[in-house]
């Protein structure tokens, strides 16, 4: 298993090459959700018979250790590619004869071996498939680097301009057209697969990774690469080029073992999608596949075998080549005088030179012949031993008969001369090729469950005491743990005899078939101590041919969709016409041109509805609501846009705990369910009043133009558009934009915007001008008019509320009562047309008054930057702040004359704040004459107005009652208006009692220019 995520591996860097993987969850970030819907999928798998053809397909493996020697990528072209190198004599499995007849000889050969040229027997020819009758190369070389060096050993990188030799050595050794798919490299080990120009269409979902072994458990001077492929959308391959545990003692061995282990654990490939539409969670791991290639320098020896026997025994075979080394000079392949002759060479050499006339004896049979010399050695190979024991590679791996000399230490330079060095290593098959398939792996788990299972039975049975029923019976199951792990059967095949094909059925379900066809070691290579060895595999495997697939998958998908359509809840959205105008582009086109809902031309503050009406025109019922729409980030998300409301007829369904999880989980926010031939009606409100928004779509930052999405239960999702044309407002303007619109007002400008670059045409915002001149004149009718009527029984409303007209009285003047009338001034603002024609003609010049008292607050309070901008206000407010700390109060004239000095930097936001604050005290002056409390009164006494702004002590009041009811205006006024005179910087983030000393500092400034000059 990988190793615990709380274990020191993890904290390595994951970039070293060969580390612990991390964990699955973040290896695999960008896996894909899988899919619901695998209907589709099934389908199409079920007529796969239909769009797959059976394709073959040669699979050459070569594997080779290379020993970090110079040169040695002169020779990988020739043998891998071309097939050339091959000894007759100890050719292997499926090879006969050599092509190339006029060859170079052993003598002449490793006469001329160098490091600067090819050490490949000149004139040589293929002895096995190469080139373009090959389709897949995969190619693992060990020690592209000395490895033993400490410098590369702890490298945390791969040095990849080693790798760049080696492929471009075999990239111009491989036929026109073939292409690398997949590599990898691990510090010294290294893997490369090619594919043939017909192959390549047909590889899918590659994925390779490394997993060192070496020191400390995961460097990657021993380890793994991996490559897996998807051959045809049906069929996985995996390689595994690796390198394991060096050394000859029972240490060694049970490391080699481990990092086989840790091999098998911890390699994971990028997770696929399979034929039926699954994306996996994680990614796959090694057994998951179809057909494995386990190849490398595995290092493992052959036990308790001398050395200098097993060379003594080999050289008797390899005497026999025209080496001119050990038997020329009657040397032993260990250095002793050797006690064989020619004759006695040739006598006992596999029928070198025999009679011809003899019939020769089959080799496996003959005593003399070198099969039977390897078959006495195998016995004692460690891998074999061990896949026996079950300790390694016993789960469905195998090997093809051996029936080549050992891969393993020869002198570099020579063909068939055992290490003749001082430490004259023991021969063995260190290189190797294994391979597996799914049927090998399932049969090894039924073994292994089998045997569970009959160790649990034997365990039940003893604790009944069943074990020793009588002295002549015996147990039925007898479970030995010491030896029943003993997988005598690992190799249910015969080691020496020919492969035969083997069917197996694939993960997805398709029908393959492998065949081992070459399995040998290139003798006459010569630039390493290994010699090279390779396998050549015959795969039969159905490949889904593209166009078939897409033929069949629209038959498919129409039939479902047929069927699906017939069962599934349908609704139909009718959208109301009747009240549909001019399309914004402004042509002919009516609302009918458009397949939503559009509002047509929408101005500020105004209402506007649509309808819509759903139908369930299915057979079922229908259950359905709107889900969150697509939107850009930034956006507000939720099922609406913030300017728009949505209204059914009826009350949404009451769900119980499953169906309000499962609406949930839809994002339907209400639902409602409709049953057959069922109608709901849903109005759609459209109002902008929002000044952000009123701002961004002024200036042409947002748009009313959106995608409201109606989603149904198991069912297709609506999407239904909604959109509205801006009208341009005054309103959430700046003052400097405002001063440069043109006689006739903003929507003169309807088709652009005002800019800094055109003329100033006022000295303050001509709207300001028309709302408090509209107010002053019905102000002075207003008291007029009372004045001429005397209503006794009925205080004026300035009698009772010292903010009027700024602060409405609810008995006279309730939220939304008038909201019509104050959209046709907004109007009138803002095409510059008179205001009386927003009101009914009876309307009174009192509640005239009122309403456009709110238009003025309104105006003011959207006013970007204000009449007095954040920047501005700080100057001010340090002023008074200054003021404050030194003790020193400033006369009023002073306080005022310092105020207009700072805003005298903006001359038409001055010239704004001196007109409304002159309006007000002009306004305030009037009122507070209207009022008229009887001097006579004691203050005590005296009936003032209400404060409803402000909470105001009667102590704090001038004892003259016309200057103390000028004081209660003067002071709700200001209260009024500062939030929407005065802008401050980081309000939102004060704290709640700075935030009233600020609001008392506004509101002190603005009494200085209301106050009455002439009263004490």
């Amino acid at each position: 298993m990988p190793p615990s995520s709380t274990g020191s591996a993890d904290r390595l860097d994951a970039t070293i090459p060969g580390a612990f993987p991390g964990s699955e969850a973040s290896s695999h970030d960008h896996v894909q959700s899988v899919s619901t819907h695998q209907t589709l999928s099934q389908s199409l798998y079920e007529r796969r018979d239909e769009y797959t053809r059976p394709r073959n397909v040669r699979i050459k493996v070569g594997s080779w250790n290379v020993g970090a020697q110079k040169g040695t990528e002169q020779d990988i072209g020739a043998w891998f590619v071309d097939g050339k190198g091959l000894e007759k004599a100890f050719a292997g499995l499926g090879v006969t004869e050599n092509a190339g007849e006029r060859r170079e000889s052993v003598r002449e050969q490793e006469g001329r071996a160098s490091k600067i040229a090819p050490t490949i027997p000149q004139n040589d020819g293929a002895a096995e498939p190469s080139g373009d009758e090959v389709g897949i190369y995969a190619l693992g070389l060990q020690e592209i680097v000395d490895i033993t060096s400490p410098a590369e050993a702890l490298r945390p990188y791969s040095d990849p301009s080693v790798a760049k030799r080696w492929k471009e050595a075999i990239q111009a050794a491989m036929p026109d057209g073939y292409q690398l798919v997949a590599e990898q490299q691990l510090i010294g080990l290294l893997i490369l697969i090619y594919v043939s120009p017909a192959v390549l269409p047909h590889i899918k979902n590659v994925s390779t990774t490394s997993v060192g072994t070496g020191l400390m458990g995961y460097m990657g001077n021993k380890g793994a690469v991996t490559a897996r492929i998807v051959l045809g959308e049906t069929t996985r391959l995996a390689f595994v080029n690796a390198h394991l545990a060096a050394g000859a003692d029972k240490t060694a061995l049970d490391r080699r073992n481990w990092d086989a282990g840790q091999i098998t654990s911890r390699t994971r490939f990028d997770p696929i999608t399979d034929v039926v539409g699954t994306t996996q969670a994680h990614g796959e791991v090694l057994g998951e596949e179809d057909f494995a290639f386990w190849f490398g320098d595995l290092n493992y020896r052959l036990e308790g075998m001398p050395g200098d026997d097993v060379r003594r025994l080999l050289t008797v075979h390899t005497q026999g080549l025209d080496t001119g080394t050990a038997d020329e000079k009657g040397l032993s392949a260990d250095g002793s005088p050797s006690s064989a002759t020619p004759e006695s060479t040739s006598k006992n050499s596999s029928n070198i030179g025999a009679n011809e006339d003899e019939v020769p004896l089959p080799a496996e049979v003959d005593p003399a012949s070198m099969q039977t010399t390897i078959t006495s050695l195998l016995p004692h190979d460690e891998l074999h031993q061990q896949q026996k024991a079950g300790k390694a590679f016993h789960d469905g791996w195998a090997e093809g008969p051996i029936r080549f000399l050992p891969s393993y230490k020869y002198d570099i330079g020579k063909v068939g001369v055992f290490d003749s060095s001082e430490k004259r290593r023991c021969p063995s098959w260190c290189d190797r090729i294994l391979y597996r398939t799914r049927a090998a792996k399932q049969r090894y788990e039924a073994r292994v469950k089998e045997q569970e299972e009959a160790r649990k039975r034997d365990e039940e049975m003893k604790a009944k005491g069943l074990d020793h029923a009588g002295d002549d019976e015996e147990v039925l199951f007898d479970y030995d743990p010491d030896t029943d792990g003993d997988n005598a059967d690992y190799d249910e095949y015969d080691a020496n005899a020919d492969p035969e094909p083997e069917p197996v059925s694939t993960k997805d379900g398709f029908s393959d078939e492998i065949l081992l066809e070459y399995y040998t070691s290139h003798m006459r290579v010569l630039s390493s101590d290994h010699k090279p060895l390779d396998a050549i595999f015959s795969l039969k495997y159905d490949a889904v041919i593209p166009e078939l697939k897409a033929a069949i998958h629209q038959e498919v998908a129409r039939e479902l969709d047929r069927q699906e359509n017939e069962g599934r809840p349908s609704i139909t959205v009718v959208v109301d016409r009747s009240t549909g105008s001019a399309s914004p582009d402004n042509t002919n086109k009516t609302d009918s041109d458009f397949d939503g809902v559009d509002f047509g031309d929408v101005a500020f503050a105004k209402s506007k509805r649509r309808n819509i009406t759903i139908a369930n025109t299915g057979r079922v019922p229908a259950t359905f609501g709107f889900t969150d729409r697509p939107i850009e980030e930034g956006l507000p998300e939720g099922p609406f846009p913030p300017w728009l409301s949505v209204t059914f007829d009826r009350e949404p369904d009451k769900l119980d705990k499953t169906a309000a999880d499962k609406a949930a989980s839809e994002n339907l926010h209400t639902a409602y369910t409709l049953e057959p031939a069922d109608v709901v009606n849903v109005e759609l409100k459209l109002k902008i009043a929002v000044t952000e928004l009123v701002q961004n779509l002024n200036e042409g930052t947002a748009t009313l133009d959106d995608i409201l999405v109606l989603r149904v239960q198991q069912g297709r999702d609506h999407f239904l558009p909604v959109r509205g044309r801006w009208m341009q407002s005054a309103f959430a303007r700046s003052i400097d934009k405002l001063i440069r619109i043109p006689e006739g007002g903003i929507r003169k400008l309807q088709h652009q915007k005002p800019s800094h670059d055109d003329p100033v045409q006022w000295s303050a915002p001509r709207e300001l001008f028309r709302l408090t001149e509209a107010i002053e004149s019905l102000m002075e009718r207003t008291l007029a008019e009372w004045d001429m009527t005397g209503h006794d029984s009925d205080k004026a409303p300035w009698m009772h509320n010292a903010g009027w007209p700024f602060v409405k009285d609810p008995r006279y003047f309730a939220d939304g009562t008038h909201e019509e009338i104050l959209v046709k001034l907004y109007e009138a603002l803002d095409c510059n047309e008179p205001f009386d024609a927003a009101f009914d003609p009876e309307t009174a010049a009192m509640q005239r008054v009122e309403i456009i008292a709110e238009v003025l607050l309104q105006f003011l309070r959207s006013l970007q930057g204000g009449v007095v901008p954040e920047d501005m206000w700080e100057k001010i407010e340090a002023g008074i702040v200054t003021s404050e700390k030194s003790k020193r109060q400033l006369q009023p004239d002073e306080e005022r004359l310092s105020t207009l000095e700072a805003l005298s930097a903006i001359p038409h936001n001055n010239v704004c704040f001196i007109l409304v604050t002159s309006f007000l005290q002009k306004l305030a002056t009037e009122i507070a004459n209207a009022t008229k409390p009887d001097p006579k009164t004691p203050r005590s006494s005296m009936d003032l107005p209400a404060s409803p702004q402000v909470s105001v002590r009667r102590k704090t009041l001038s004892k003259v009652p016309e200057v103390a009811v000028r004081q209660l205006i003067n002071r709700n006024y200001a209260t009024v208006f500062a939030d929407a005179i005065f802008r401050s910087l980081n309000a939102d983030k004060m704290r709640e009692k700075d935030k009233a000393v600020r609001k008392e500092r506004m509101v002190r400034v603005l009494e200085l220019f209301l106050a009455d000059t002439d009263q004490h």
